[in-house]
């Protein structure tokens, strides 16, 4: 076979390809029952499957700090801070270099706060990059429109410094009192 004729038939199939790689080609022939596109260009990647279009997962996702109607950047912040904060003291204390002594639990409780202090800065440094604003998807239609400004990321990250610091505190507090 020769270079031409190599590069004919290649180019045959090239057309051949691109002649049956259409939307709704692909759409109609592509996992059936299984999974559609949400919106009408595949290039953007939100497929709708039986999980992330069912009632119960639209339901969850919605009830989440970060997309629930009717609460501020700060409270958001507030309340995921506060989940944070609560459960990474835990591997801090019992996996941290100084497991074995009577300093576990304050050792921990700094690496916590520590740790809670670097996600507030990297929240504060993604807050000056002027993000994009939340877009609506098929699990979360309507997203929150307080994060649409960099005020509303500060608000989050100062929420979220409180909530992480007294979550820490909280779970300290309760191990300290129980002797887990």
């Amino acid at each position: 076979m020769t270079v031409s004729q190599s590069d004919h038939q290649s180019g045959g199939a090239r057309n051949q390809m691109s002649q049956c790689s259409t939307s709704s080609d692909f759409k109609q022939s592509a996992l059936p029952f299984v999974a559609s596109y949400a919106v009408s260009n595949p290039q953007d990647g939100n497929l709708a499957t039986p999980i992330n279009s069912s009632k119960f997962t639209r339901w969850f996702i919605n009830q989440l700090p970060a997309y629930r109607q009717g609460v501020s950047s700060f409270q958001r912040g507030l309340q995921v801070g506060l989940s944070h904060g609560f459960w990474l003291l835990g591997p801090f204390v019992v996996l941290g270099p100084l497991r074995d002594t009577h300093l576990a639990l304050f050792a921990g409780l700094l690496a916590t706060i520590g740790t809670i202090v670097i996600a507030t800065l990297a929240i504060a440094i993604y807050a000056e990059s002027m993000p994009s604003p939340p877009i609506a998807t098929l699990t979360t239609p309507n997203p929150p429109t307080d994060l649409d400004a960099p005020q509303g990321w500060l608000a989050m990250a100062r929420g979220f410094l409180f909530g992480g610091t007294a979550g820490a505190i909280f779970a300290a507090v309760l191990l300290l009192l129980f002797r887990l």
